[in-house]
């Protein structure tokens, strides 16, 4: 006789294993720890076997709670892909992103991945350039959704994110120390671009491009190879290179943003739901930019 499981249970199980305890795992089932623990013991008696061991240390798996427990996470990953998959209205067609090429690696997939499981038939194509270049081309209807970088935030923008300018140079690199500096900067339209000459005029530090163009793995290249320092956002620092302290003489840097722009008329359903995903999914930048 075929027994059904009950995924509630598997989620009260799974929320108290990742959580640590029946009292973190209230929060993230919205449930007293009264109910989280009758969830617990009505899905060990349903299976017949001890799942969780509790003591005034804490708690651990028993073996069968560990048999288990990986398990309960790809069903509960198959209900909720199902749910969403059928309760979702099935949309098609395209939805045309751009996003600056030196944030891709640290934003983009935070979100990309989400809305992609959410709408499997729609096709999302990306545009890199600078966020200038890229807010022209939304003006002109060429793209749906910018996620730029900015000193500031226009009216018809929404600031997302507020993070740090700094310098990044190789690690256990001597380039900071040469004069003039080299740098490794981006294109004419570049948003770093005035900031770090105004920074240098400031300091008095003369400096020559090294890099002048929009493509970022070539310019961390040039630092990795410590023949160029370079800025970026703290939260999207490339593997492998290191932020510059203080006391490497450099001057400090502005603070940036990371701003969403859509159409004037906000879009369609689709650019809703990707300006959606991309707000909830950037939330968790903020942590990185502190």
């Amino acid at each position: 006789m075929a027994r059904n499981l009950d995924v509630s249970l598997l989620r009260a199980f799974v929320a108290v294993v990742d959580a640590g305890g029946m009292t973190a795992a209230t929060g993230i089932l919205n449930l007293t720890q009264a109910a989280v623990s009758q969830q617990i013991k009505r899905l060990e008696e349903g299976l017949g076997e001890e799942l969780i061991i509790r003591d005034r240390k804490g708690m651990a798996l028993t073996k069968a709670g560990e048999r288990l427990f990986g398990r309960a996470k790809r069903m509960l990953a198959m209900n909720d892909e199902i749910w969403t998959e059928m309760t979702t209205p099935e949309f098609e067609g395209e939805v045309r992103l751009g996003i600056p090429s030196d944030i891709i690696t640290t934003y983009l997939p935070t979100f990309l991945k989400d809305f992609a499981r959410s709408y499997p038939r729609v096709r999302i194509t990306l545009d890199s350039g600078s966020t200038a270049e890229l807010k022209a081309k939304l003006s002109a209807g060429k793209v749906d959704v910018v996620l730029g970088t900015e000193l500031a935030c226009d009216t018809d923008g929404e600031n997302l994110v507020m993070d740090r300018l700094v310098w990044v140079g190789a690690r256990g690199g001597e380039a900071a120390w040469q004069r003039p500096l080299p740098v490794s900067i981006g294109c004419s339209d570049c948003s770093f671009r005035l900031p770090i000459r105004e920074a240098l005029q400031k300091a008095s530090i003369e400096w020559r491009s090294v890099f002048d163009a929009t493509n970022t793995s070539a310019q961390v290249a040039t630092v990795a190879a410590d023949i160029a320092v370079m800025a970026a956002m703290a939260s999207t620092v490339p593997g492998g290179l290191e932020v510059l302290a203080s006391d490497s003489g450099l001057p400090p840097l502005p603070p940036f943003m990371v701003n969403l722009y859509l159409p004037k008329n906000g879009g369609d359903h689709i650019v809703q739901e990707l300006a959606r995903t991309i707000r909830l999914s950037v939330r968790d930048q903020r942590k990185l930019a502190a």
